[in-house]
């Protein structure tokens, strides 16, 4: 066996890496009205998925079937390879559940809070006390950890409830708007945070009602609305599939008219429109076809001085898909 051998059987092991969290056609409903209608999505390890959707979407719902706090009518959830229902101890041992609201002893400090919790959690007072200053590492606490709860801000309290999710090192964590409220220094801290858990492997299960939160961090995103799963995919698969382009603006001189005549031959393009001052463009996929745009407006006779570039955003998807904006 070569070397390439071994490097490609790697990468199909990769590949086929089963999920950390696959649900299947969930249902719950409250007095015959339907909150989650046939739901099903996975997560992959190491990838963080995004929950988004108006209120009364069934995302809380949702989350609470998964975290095996709410029983599910119907549909199977399974969390490391184990089927989770409220009774399923194995399963919860493999989630790390951080929910809005914080769940702290004000009158202790940072790393008593942590210790007490790693007691619950069943780790042994030498691993626990490890795991303790690891996770106050990661959520940028290690200096203020003998401070009391009390005194910390709302962002401090957050990162600190997040620190309590990771102790039991969850193959699964789930942040139910982690960042609502937090002051920016805060908020930044969390998301890099959440980006570091990510890279180290960890599956996260991420709803947020900012987002350029879910644009950042999420490496796919669930769309639901009333209880079902509307659109799923990348934040490039999700504005291809309703039609968005990217705007390019071409800051630029010269023969503007049979410049916008040559860009509109091209495959990709959809629209050229010439301005006093350059060229606006809609195109399909600005970032294949940039070079391309370029070459064929300056050998049509234009002088490009700058470029620009907007890609379309998970909100204007949002919008199209829910009728309204994420955080109405």
């Amino acid at each position: 066996m070569t070397s390439s051998d071994v490097v490609t059987e790697e990468a199909d092991a990769e590949r086929v890496a089963p999920p950390v969290l696959r649900c299947r056609d969930l249902r719950k409903s409250f007095e015959g009205t339907a909150a989650v209608n046939g739901l099903s999505f996975t997560i992959a390890p190491g990838e963080t998925y995004g929950l988004l959707g108006p209120n009364g979407a069934g995302k809380s719902t949702t989350i609470l079937m998964v975290a095996g706090v709410l029983a599910a009518d119907a549909g199977q959830i399974d969390v490391g390879g184990r089927a989770m229902t409220v009774r399923s101890v194995r399963a919860k041992r493999a989630i790390g559940y951080v929910p809005q609201e914080t769940a702290l002893y004000p009158e202790l400090s940072g790393r008593e809070n942590l210790r007490f919790f790693a007691g619950l959690y069943g780790l042994g007072r030498a691993e626990g006390r490890a795991r303790v200053e690891d996770v106050l590492d990661i959520v940028g606490l290690a200096d203020k950890a003998s401070a009391t709860v009390k005194t910390y801000s709302g962002g401090m309290q957050r990162r600190l409830n997040i620190a309590v999710g990771l102790l039991h090192q969850p193959e699964l964590l789930i942040l139910d708007e982690p960042t609502v409220g937090v002051d920016p220094q805060s908020r930044n801290a969390i998301l890099e945070s959440i980006e570091a858990l990510s890279a180290a492997g960890m599956a996260v299960l991420y709803t947020t009602h900012y987002m350029e939160e879910a644009e950042r961090l999420c490496d796919r995103v669930g769309i639901i609305d009333r209880g079902a799963l509307v659109a799923e995919g990348t934040t490039r698969e999700l504005t291809g599939l309703v039609g968005e382009a990217d705007h390019v603006r071409l800051d630029a001189t010269g023969d503007l008219a049979a410049a916008a005549e040559a860009l509109r031959g091209l495959p990709t393009t959809r629209t050229v429109t010439v301005g006093p001052d350059g060229l606006d463009i809609l195109d399909a996929d600005a970032r294949t076809a940039l070079p391309d745009l370029l070459a064929v407006a300056a050998g049509a006779g234009a002088v490009v001085r700058s470029v620009a570039v907007e890609e379309p955003d998970l909100e204007a998807v949002f919008l199209h898909l829910t009728g309204s904006r994420l955080r109405d």
